[in-house]
């Protein structure tokens, strides 16, 4: 018989507690401290002469008159309109979102349903594409996009997005289609449905914890690509995470650094709400494969 101290060490219960709220800690200290920042001025936030004037905001109610302000994010949304990146990044989001999952859920089941041997050397050169640097992809495009005086629109970029996460949908989706049994589509086109009935209509709701989870990797793709959307899509167009790096400004032109800051909290935040709200979904598509004929 196993004694109390046995079920419950308690000098492990405190090891493991101790070191997931140090890692939580440490883990979440940069966005914190971020955010901390956001509302400071620079001089405060970037303080050479005392790094304690980032908790006091000294420098801040001298030219504010409080601790906090929210000057950098007036700034950012309204001066330099951060908000139209946020709509351009919501638009090329969606959109790769959406035509990523459409072909890649309808490639992976025929792939994953298929008898043929070209089905591996498919999901091969699926995969070739895309260990393939974007920059390869985006120099293959620009020629055409140039001829039909696309370039600089949010079509480009939704293009050359999809056309770089398409395989790994692909490949996601087809793992998960091959652990749902076969037996599945037999049953349901005993039942009257046709292949595409029982592929709408039983499996998609028994894998919808896949695609939830394959759709989430779409989006963080899209949403924070730089190279793609910086090269292809105009000043006026472009999606949040190169306009912050404009913000950052070049040799040639100023910047500022704490409209990069405010506008990084906001780029950041959604992303915490969208894990947290699909979490459940997210773990279930990962773990899946428990599926039962």
């Amino acid at each position: 018989m196993r004694t109390h101290s046995e079920k419950n060490p308690v000098h492990l219960s405190v090891l493991i507690n101790g070191f997931v709220i140090l890692w939580l800690l440490m883990a979440a200290f940069p966005f914190l401290w971020t955010v901390w920042g956001s509302f400071k001025v620079e001089l405060d936030f970037f303080s050479i002469a005392n790094w304690t004037n980032a908790l006091t905001g000294e420098n801040t109610q001298r030219t504010h008159e409080g601790a906090f302000t929210a000057a950098a994010y007036e700034g950012a949304w309204l001066q330099e309109e951060f908000w139209l990146a946020a709509i351009n990044t919501a638009i090329v989001c969606v959109s790769v979102v959406v035509i990523s999952l459409t072909f890649g859920t309808l490639g992976a089941y025929a792939l994953s349903r298929s008898t043929h041997k070209y089905t591996f050397w498919l999901l091969i050169t699926a995969l070739i594409f895309r260990a393939m640097p974007p920059v390869t992809l985006v120099a293959g495009y620009l020629l055409p996009f140039f001829e039909w005086n696309l370039w600089g629109h949010l079509s480009t970029s939704i293009i050359v997005l999809v056309a770089i996460n398409q395989p790994f949908t692909l490949w996601m989706l087809h793992s998960f289609f091959q652990k749902i049994p076969k037996d599945l589509d037999e049953s349901a086109k005993v039942d009257g449905c046709n292949q595409f009935q029982a592929f709408w209509h039983v499996i998609i709701p028994v894998m919808w914890p896949g695609v939830i989870t394959t759709g989430l990797f779409s989006f963080l793709l899209a949403y924070n690509d730089f190279a793609v959307t910086a090269m292809l899509l105009a000043k006026e167009n472009h999606t949040m995470v190169p306009k912050i790096a404009s913000f950052l400004g070049t040799t040639q032109t100023e910047g500022n650094v704490m409209f990069a800051v405010a506008s990084v909290v906001s780029a950041t935040a959604p992303l915490f709400i969208l894990i947290m709200f699909f979490q459940r979904q997210i773990v279930a598509g990962l773990t899946q494969g428990a599926v039962k004929g």
